[in-house]
């Protein structure tokens, strides 16, 4: 879904038709005695821009030799003019402030009607991007993150949940997006629910941390899948059983030393020497590794030619620090809907990215 396009196309060719108001001395369907010039329909023209070719219908009149200079301007601005009208919708479309950057932007003003017709169509939009039916993904990343927003006039910190999937020919995409109260179990379990309502399917391993919520629901619904906790949180975990601070680069290191193996044979036999190592001098650390590291191997059943890009949820995180970038507008989120709202348009403008950019796996050449 060309959300973002869609919303640049409603606006600038709203300013267009405004802009074309004042040569006539008329606006749309009006007739006035000082009237200069008539309007003569629209001719559409395609344009290259950083979010897609985008089709805009260019006003017409009856004289010629009129040229909207609002739509050369947006496209200069596009950029701009995409989070700024992303921020208007955070803080609740406030009509006059759209206005007064629609003008500043592209040279024109935009009435409080077409601002409200943009708004509601990218809400709709979005809904149809987050709803969108889905198919087979053999990977799946699960990760989420925290927004500040005001509910029942008290600031909380709302979960920001989050599906990636790498689609059969090795593309990533973003499956789907939800604000919740919490990172709990039922939000977890109805997130999860949802994906596979949609088609998802084909699932052969699922990449996450160990969160409680997480991974009780995961096991509901998606019991029989494997599972590979994200080794970078592992290795994260693992600090908090360290008894010396003058042994927790030595520890980072013998945890490496098992993830970086070349198989899973010679993981499991550096896991048994570093387990036995530290049984004596640290012995919680000792049994903490025993019991969680060995499901840190999962990833050494697929093969090593990308196995880097499946044993954590880095690549998810890095994408949450991009929303939060683009999203920084904001401070705190005026409600829910105005956080899932803003969080969707710029997910959903990197997942047309990935999906027409570089492929992230290539299955032809792994082994």
């Amino acid at each position: 879904m060309d959300v973002l396009p869609e919303l640049i196309r409603v606006i600038i060719n709203a300013a267009m038709l405004a802009e074309r108001a004042e040569p006539l001395n008329a606006g749309p369907y009006q007739h006035t005695p000082e009237g200069r010039d008539y309007a003569n329909g629209f001719k559409p023209k395609t344009m290259q821009t950083r979010v897609g070719d985008i089709t805009f219908a260019i006003p017409q009149v009856r004289a010629g030799g009129f040229y909207p200079q609002a739509l050369e301007k947006g496209l200069r601005s596009e950029r701009a003019l995409t989070l700024a009208l992303a921020e208007m919708y955070v803080q609740g479309v406030l009509t006059r402030k759209v206005k007064a950057i629609t003008a500043q932007l592209c040279g024109v003003e935009v009435s409080s009607s077409q601002v409200s017709r943009a708004a509601a169509e990218m809400d709709h939009e979005l809904e149809k991007w987050r709803e969108r039916p889905l198919g087979e993904y053999p990977y799946l990343f699960l990760d989420a993150y925290y927004e500040q927003v005001r509910e029942e006039g008290q600031v909380r910190h709302l979960a920001v949940l989050v599906a990636v999937g790498v689609t059969p020919v090795g593309k990533r995409e973003i499956l789907g997006v939800s604000v919740s109260l919490s990172e709990h179990e039922i939000h977890w379990r109805a997130f999860l629910e949802n994906l596979k309502k949609r088609g998802l399917g084909g699932v052969q391993l699922i990449t996450s941390d160990d969160h409680a919520g997480l991974r009780a629901a995961r096991l509901a619904v998606f019991g029989g899948i494997p599972w590979q906790p994200c080794q970078f949180h592992l290795q994260q975990n693992a600090q908090a059983y360290v008894p010396h601070k003058d042994m927790q680069s030595e520890v980072a290191d013998d945890i490496r030393t098992i993830f970086n193996a070349p198989d899973r044979a010679t993981a499991q036999a550096y896991l048994a020497r570093t387990i036995l190592k530290y049984e004596k001098k640290a012995a919680r650390l000792s049994g903490w590794m025993a019991n969680n590291l060995p499901e840190g191997l999962m990833v050494f059943s697929f093969p090593g030619g990308f196995r880097k890009l499946l044993r954590t949820t880095n690549g998810v995180e890095r994408l949450h620090r991009e929303v939060r970038r683009r999203a920084r507008v904001v401070s705190i989120f005026p409600n829910q809907a105005s956080c899932l709202r803003l969080v969707s348009a710029v997910l959903a403008e990197i997942s047309e990215e990935w999906l027409t950019g570089r492929t992230y796996i290539n299955f032809e050449g792994a082994t």
